[in-house]
Protein backbone atom coordinates (compact mmCIF):
# COMPACT_ATOMS: atom_id res chain seq x y z
CA UNK A 1 0.00 0.00 0.00
CA UNK A 2 1.46 3.78 -0.57
CA UNK A 3 2.53 5.55 2.36
CA UNK A 4 3.74 9.11 2.60
CA UNK A 5 6.22 10.79 4.13
CA UNK A 6 7.48 14.36 3.86
CA UNK A 7 10.66 16.03 3.09
CA UNK A 8 10.96 20.01 4.16
CA UNK A 9 8.08 20.88 1.55
CA UNK A 10 8.03 18.09 -0.39
CA UNK A 11 5.47 15.53 0.57
CA UNK A 12 6.88 12.12 -1.22
CA UNK A 13 4.39 9.55 -1.59
CA UNK A 14 5.72 6.21 -2.28
CA UNK A 15 3.31 4.05 -4.23
CA UNK A 16 4.37 0.53 -3.18
CA UNK A 17 7.39 -2.02 -4.52
CA UNK A 18 4.99 -4.65 -6.55
CA UNK A 19 3.08 -4.31 -8.99
CA UNK A 20 0.57 -1.23 -7.55
CA UNK A 21 -2.13 -2.15 -9.53
CA UNK A 22 -4.87 0.12 -8.62
CA UNK A 23 -7.88 -1.80 -6.83
CA UNK A 24 -10.03 -0.14 -4.24
CA UNK A 25 -8.01 -1.11 -1.18
CA UNK A 26 -4.58 0.53 -3.27
CA UNK A 27 -6.77 3.82 -4.22
CA UNK A 28 -8.18 4.15 -0.33
CA UNK A 29 -4.57 4.31 0.58
CA UNK A 30 -3.58 6.87 -2.11
CA UNK A 31 -6.28 8.75 -0.96
CA UNK A 32 -5.77 8.98 2.40
CA UNK A 33 -2.37 10.45 1.74
CA UNK A 34 -3.82 12.65 -1.01
CA UNK A 35 -6.22 14.03 2.81
CA UNK A 36 -3.31 14.54 4.30
CA UNK A 37 -1.46 16.67 1.75
CA UNK A 38 -4.68 18.68 0.72
CA UNK A 39 -4.92 19.09 5.00
CA UNK A 40 -1.76 20.77 5.22
CA UNK A 41 -0.94 24.41 4.61
CA UNK A 42 2.13 26.73 3.42
CA UNK A 43 4.14 25.91 0.83
CA UNK A 44 4.20 22.64 -0.36
CA UNK A 45 4.35 19.85 -3.12
CA UNK A 46 3.79 16.37 -3.98
CA UNK A 47 6.07 13.46 -5.59
CA UNK A 48 4.58 10.10 -6.54
CA UNK A 49 6.86 7.41 -6.58
CA UNK A 50 7.54 3.58 -6.29
CA UNK A 51 10.24 1.25 -5.91
CA UNK A 52 10.45 -2.49 -7.63
CA UNK A 53 10.50 -2.93 -11.17
CA UNK A 54 7.18 -1.00 -11.46
CA UNK A 55 5.85 2.66 -10.72
CA UNK A 56 2.15 1.39 -11.58
CA UNK A 57 0.94 -1.49 -13.98
CA UNK A 58 -2.27 0.07 -13.94
CA UNK A 59 -5.92 -1.73 -13.04
CA UNK A 60 -5.87 -4.40 -10.82
CA UNK A 61 -7.80 -7.13 -13.78
CA UNK A 62 -7.64 -9.74 -11.29
CA UNK A 63 -9.45 -8.44 -8.83
CA UNK A 64 -11.61 -6.95 -11.53
CA UNK A 65 -12.29 -10.10 -12.88
CA UNK A 66 -12.89 -11.86 -8.96
CA UNK A 67 -15.62 -8.86 -8.27
CA UNK A 68 -17.59 -8.30 -11.50
CA UNK A 69 -20.52 -6.88 -9.13
CA UNK A 70 -18.02 -4.11 -8.56
CA UNK A 71 -16.32 -3.67 -11.32
CA UNK A 72 -18.19 0.35 -12.18
CA UNK A 73 -17.82 1.20 -8.60
CA UNK A 74 -13.63 0.53 -9.02
CA UNK A 75 -13.56 1.81 -12.34
CA UNK A 76 -15.68 5.43 -10.92
CA UNK A 77 -12.63 5.25 -7.96
CA UNK A 78 -10.04 5.17 -10.81
CA UNK A 79 -11.92 8.22 -12.29
CA UNK A 80 -12.05 10.33 -9.44
CA UNK A 81 -8.44 9.30 -8.69
CA UNK A 82 -7.67 10.66 -11.53
CA UNK A 83 -9.63 13.90 -11.56
CA UNK A 84 -8.12 14.42 -8.36
CA UNK A 85 -4.53 14.62 -8.77
CA UNK A 86 -5.56 16.59 -11.97
CA UNK A 87 -7.16 19.34 -9.96
CA UNK A 88 -4.51 18.73 -6.42
CA UNK A 89 -3.95 22.23 -4.92
CA UNK A 90 -0.51 21.50 -5.35
CA UNK A 91 2.21 21.22 -8.14
CA UNK A 92 2.56 17.10 -8.49
CA UNK A 93 5.23 15.11 -10.14
CA UNK A 94 5.73 11.65 -10.77
CA UNK A 95 9.11 10.20 -10.27
CA UNK A 96 8.83 7.12 -12.75
CA UNK A 97 11.25 4.64 -11.54
CA UNK A 98 10.21 1.50 -13.57
CA UNK A 99 7.23 0.22 -15.72
CA UNK A 100 3.99 2.80 -16.23
CA UNK A 101 1.06 0.56 -18.22
CA UNK A 102 -2.63 1.69 -18.95
CA UNK A 103 -3.98 3.82 -16.09
CA UNK A 104 -0.80 3.17 -13.85
CA UNK A 105 0.61 5.43 -16.98
CA UNK A 106 -2.72 7.87 -16.93
CA UNK A 107 -2.39 8.48 -13.47
CA UNK A 108 1.43 10.01 -14.55
CA UNK A 109 -0.77 12.04 -17.23
CA UNK A 110 -2.79 13.27 -14.31
CA UNK A 111 0.87 14.70 -12.62
CA UNK A 112 1.86 18.62 -13.72
CA UNK A 113 5.57 17.20 -14.36
CA UNK A 114 7.20 13.62 -14.95
CA UNK A 115 10.32 12.04 -14.10
CA UNK A 116 11.14 8.92 -15.91
CA UNK A 117 14.36 6.78 -15.73
CA UNK A 118 16.32 7.04 -19.04
CA UNK A 119 18.01 3.33 -19.70
CA UNK A 120 14.64 1.29 -18.37
CA UNK A 121 10.93 0.56 -17.85
CA UNK A 122 8.57 1.54 -20.31
CA UNK A 123 5.46 4.08 -20.40
CA UNK A 124 2.35 2.54 -22.75
CA UNK A 125 -1.11 2.19 -22.88
CA UNK A 126 -1.79 -1.13 -24.07
CA UNK A 127 -5.70 -1.40 -24.32
CA UNK A 128 -5.88 -1.93 -28.30
CA UNK A 129 -3.42 -4.99 -27.57
CA UNK A 130 -5.91 -6.50 -24.70
CA UNK A 131 -8.84 -5.29 -25.99
CA UNK A 132 -9.79 -2.41 -23.73
CA UNK A 133 -11.75 0.26 -24.81
CA UNK A 134 -10.76 3.82 -23.08
CA UNK A 135 -13.59 5.67 -21.28
CA UNK A 136 -14.44 8.77 -22.34
CA UNK A 137 -12.94 10.06 -19.24
CA UNK A 138 -9.64 8.19 -19.62
CA UNK A 139 -9.45 9.43 -23.15
CA UNK A 140 -10.42 13.17 -22.66
CA UNK A 141 -7.49 12.80 -20.13
CA UNK A 142 -4.55 11.13 -22.11
CA UNK A 143 -5.62 13.78 -25.62
CA UNK A 144 -5.93 16.31 -23.09
CA UNK A 145 -1.89 16.47 -21.63
CA UNK A 146 -0.67 14.87 -25.11
CA UNK A 147 0.24 16.36 -28.45
CA UNK A 148 -2.55 14.96 -31.07
CA UNK A 149 0.02 13.13 -32.91
CA UNK A 150 1.37 11.26 -29.82
CA UNK A 151 -2.13 10.87 -27.98
CA UNK A 152 -2.81 9.30 -31.45
CA UNK A 153 0.12 7.29 -31.71
CA UNK A 154 -0.44 6.05 -28.04
CA UNK A 155 -4.35 4.80 -28.09
CA UNK A 156 -4.01 3.17 -31.67
CA UNK A 157 -0.24 1.52 -31.35
CA UNK A 158 -0.09 0.85 -27.73
CA UNK A 159 3.75 1.63 -28.51
CA UNK A 160 5.91 1.09 -25.46
CA UNK A 161 7.92 4.60 -24.90
CA UNK A 162 11.36 4.23 -23.35
CA UNK A 163 12.42 6.97 -21.06
CA UNK A 164 14.02 9.14 -23.77
CA UNK A 165 11.36 8.19 -26.05
CA UNK A 166 8.62 9.63 -23.83
CA UNK A 167 10.95 12.66 -23.33
CA UNK A 168 11.04 12.97 -26.77
CA UNK A 169 7.49 12.91 -27.34
CA UNK A 170 6.50 15.28 -24.26
CA UNK A 171 5.41 12.36 -22.06
CA UNK A 172 7.20 13.18 -19.90
CA UNK A 173 9.73 16.27 -18.73
CA UNK A 174 12.97 15.04 -18.05
CA UNK A 175 14.23 11.28 -18.29
CA UNK A 176 17.26 10.83 -15.80
CA UNK A 177 19.39 7.78 -14.91
CA UNK A 178 17.93 5.43 -12.55
CA UNK A 179 19.59 6.92 -9.13
CA UNK A 180 18.38 10.83 -10.22
CA UNK A 181 14.77 9.82 -10.98
CA UNK A 182 13.25 10.50 -7.52
CA UNK A 183 16.15 13.15 -6.33
CA UNK A 184 15.25 15.39 -9.77
CA UNK A 185 11.25 14.73 -9.45
CA UNK A 186 11.96 16.33 -5.50
CA UNK A 187 14.18 19.19 -6.94
CA UNK A 188 11.00 19.98 -9.25
CA UNK A 189 8.59 19.85 -6.68
CA UNK A 190 10.31 21.61 -3.77
CA UNK A 191 11.06 24.98 -6.73
CA UNK A 192 7.05 24.95 -7.05
CA UNK A 193 6.19 24.73 -3.40
CA UNK A 194 4.92 27.79 -3.14
CA UNK A 195 2.64 27.69 -5.55
CA UNK A 196 0.37 25.48 -3.68
CA UNK A 197 -2.82 26.41 -2.46
CA UNK A 198 -6.87 27.61 -3.70
CA UNK A 199 -5.33 29.55 -6.76
CA UNK A 200 -3.84 26.86 -7.97
CA UNK A 201 -6.16 24.59 -7.81
CA UNK A 202 -9.09 26.94 -9.62
CA UNK A 203 -6.09 27.25 -12.58
CA UNK A 204 -6.29 23.58 -13.02
CA UNK A 205 -9.62 23.34 -12.42
CA UNK A 206 -10.37 25.83 -14.91
CA UNK A 207 -7.57 24.89 -17.47
CA UNK A 208 -9.06 21.17 -17.11
CA UNK A 209 -12.70 21.50 -16.81
CA UNK A 210 -13.75 19.36 -19.32
CA UNK A 211 -11.61 16.53 -18.28
CA UNK A 212 -12.95 16.73 -15.14
CA UNK A 213 -16.41 16.67 -15.95
CA UNK A 214 -16.03 13.41 -18.42
CA UNK A 215 -14.18 11.98 -15.19
CA UNK A 216 -16.83 12.63 -13.02
CA UNK A 217 -19.65 12.23 -14.95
Amino acid sequence: MATLDRHDNVFVLDLGDDENRLNPAWIASVNAALDEVEKSSGPRALVTAATGKFYSNGLDLEWLSAHPDQGQDCIASVHELLARMLSLPVITVAAVQGHAFAAGAMFCLAHDFRVMRADRGYWCLPEVDINMVFTPGMAALIQARLTPQTAHEVMVTGRRYGGADAESAAIIDRATPEDAVRATAVQIAQAQAARAGDTLAAIKSGMYAPVLARLRG
